[in-house]
């Protein structure tokens, strides 16, 4: 195995020669479980952790490691054990809000092609869900691609009925039906997997990640449950985040199950992936309209004449909102905390400075 079969590619390459320091390795993240790491080179697969100059010099957890990351490790132990020291500029990233009032990111993979965004045709199916989903990607700078699981649940009319109210939320978007019983579509999505590039599956618990999974490996190599009954909801059996290098030289990350998708920062995410309401806001009267009162607001009026559905525009406007909202919070989080650093740093001067008399 040669560092390109895992992701090296001339970007990284020129990325990794700006960075410097040419006595430390480049390595892949592929593994992470809490504070533990797995770290790939053209050799092998090995345990890392990071400095703790990595980590105590982060001002966010965006600098943290996380899987699909590049990173520069020093090799101990005749190379079974690496330290990791430094990580490279992401190409690509996922990331949200981290769950529950907590004004931070939450980093998810680094460095992926394309997301594979899972929806199952059963009680799961979610638009609004997918919309957030897809704001993530595009966000990231990630291509998404559109996978409805469990397609044997329902009958054609209802599968052609969900594609349809996919591809109004999603124009332009690849969209694929699978079926891990019938295996329809499973075959073609193996055959779209292109070798060195990196896949990532997201979704909700029990849409079919880890099964989708176990079948592009070839064989039952991650446990799967399945879903309650009382509610169709599924049960985490992914608890971790990690790179697996399929037989065709794919790469592919399996992330947990996400219910809470907090959007973070978002809004160049949610002009890509409301195409169409930036294209009807160019025609409203005010530049800085906000189409929510303004009168002569061209996004309002497709929404009462029925060009533009109400739901999706009521989910532009809340995304919109909430991504605003963790910014401006999110700045005025990291101006308190650069100011009372600098206040500590003042005042550890002063300490230095003094000498008690005697």
């Amino acid at each position: 195995m040669t560092l390109s079969d895992i992701g090296y590619d001339p970007w990284i390459q020129r990325v990794r020669e700006e960075f410097g320091k040419p006595e430390l390795s480049p390595a892949r993240i592929t593994r992470v479980d809490r504070d533990r790491y797995l770290v790939r080179n053209d050799e092998r697969e090995v345990q890392a952790e990071p400095t703790g100059r990595l980590l105590f010099s982060a001002v966010s957890a965006e600098e943290i490691p996380c899987v699909g990351d590049w990173a520069l490790v020093q090799y101990y132990n005749e190379g079974s054990l690496a330290i990791i020291h430094d990580v490279l500029p992401r190409r690509s990233f996922l990331r949200r809000k981290s769950a529950g009032r907590k004004l931070e990111y939450q980093m998810i993979a680094a460095n992926i092609d394309v997301a594979f965004i899972m929806q199952s045709c059963d009680s799961d199916f979610n638009i609004r869900r997918l919309e957030r989903y897809l704001v993530m990607a595009t966000e990231g700078r990630i291509d998404p691609v559109i996978l409805l699981s469990k397609s044997d649940l329902i009958e054609d009319i209802r599968l052609n009925s969900l594609i349809a109210e996919i591809r109004m939320a999603s124009t332009g978007v690849r969209i694929m039906a699978l079926s891990s019983v019938t295996g329809n579509g499973c075959g073609e999505l193996r055959a779209t997997l292109q070798k060195g590039k990196t896949y990532c599956l997201l979704g909700s618990s029990g849409v079919g990640k880890t099964t989708l999974l176990n079948y592009l490996i070839g064989r039952n190599e991650f446990e799967t449950a399945a879903v309650r009954e009382k509610d169709g909801k599924g049960r985490h059996t992914t608890s971790r985040r990690q790179l697996i290098v399929l037989e065709s030289g794919a790469l592919l990350i399996d992330t947990p199950g996400m219910r809470e998708l907090g959007i973070a920062d978002a809004e160049t995410g949610l002009e890509e992936s409301f195409s169409e309401i930036q294209r009807l806001a160019a025609n409203c009267r005010y530049k800085d309209c906000t189409h929510t009162v303004e009168k002569g607001c061209a996004v309002i009026g497709a929404v009462q004449n029925g060009q533009l559905e109400d739901g999706r525009y009521q989910s532009y406007l809340k995304l919109l909102k909430e991504a605003r909202f963790f910014e401006m919070s999110y700045v005025e989080r990291r101006r308190k905390e650069k100011q009372f650093g600098r206040t500590v740093n003042e005042a550890l001067k002063v300490l230095r400075k003094w000498k008690p008399s005697v």
